[in-house]
């Protein structure tokens, strides 16, 4: 399947667990769910089903060499020229990829999540909007032990060894320097309201 008009590609980084799953829902509310696609970082991680299970968990998913950003980027090109493409399914319980795949076609809007989606330079050369959701660390952490629990899977125990030994040095070291290069930083705890209706103002007026 094809479309004549390129979509337009909207990144939204920020650290783990300062909403931008939430962020992005609430566009998509707004604007349609017949005018967005949503494409995760978190789906395109390396698939790690031939290594032993517990070398899968030494392995630090915040650190850019986790993402297989080539295929990422090969998508979102595919999409902008109208093609249609199969993104992967990632099982966060395993490490590993899922046999099946989800057929997307393009939308006007796509938007890409994930916490270093603008700090990837061929992945950013792809984006119309860059946004990073800037939010405290402590509400940060509690809100990705909350998740990893809910929808992955994980212990509080590894939850909370993981995000000391990775996720903290890797939002320091990748994370935070690629909010330079976001066109809006918006802060994102407390009154979220006013940040969704910023964004989603300007992409109104683009029609």
């Amino acid at each position: 399947m094809t479309t004549n008009t390129e979509p337009y590609l909207i990144g939204i980084a920020g650290g783990t667990g300062s909403g931008k799953t939430h962020f992005v829902q609430m566009i998509v509310t707004e604007m349609g769910e017949d005018r967005c696609l949503v494409i995760q970082q978190d789906a395109h991680y390396h698939d790690l089903s031939h290594l032993p299970f517990s070398e899968r968990e030494k392995v630090n998913f915040d650190h850019p060499s986790a993402g297989d950003f080539e295929l990422l980027v090969s998508h979102l090109r595919d999409l902008k020229k109208g093609r249609e493409v199969l993104l992967p399914v990632y099982d966060f319980s395993t490490h590993t990829r899922k046999a099946t795949m989800v057929s997307v076609v393009p939308k006007p809007l796509i938007l890409i999540e994930g916490i270093l989606v603008l700090h990837h330079e061929p992945l950013r050369s792809q984006l119309d909007l860059k946004i990073y959701l800037d939010v405290a660390q402590e509400t940060r952490l509690q809100r990705r032990v909350s998740r990893d629990l809910k929808e992955r899977g994980r212990s509080k125990e590894s939850v909370l060894r993981q995000y000391e030994r990775t996720v903290v040095p890797m939002q320091r070291e990748y994370v935070e320097p690629s909010s330079r290069h976001a066109d809006l930083i918006l802060p994102y705890e407390g009154d979220t309201r006013s940040a969704m209706d910023l964004v989603v103002a300007a992409l109104r007026r683009r029609g």
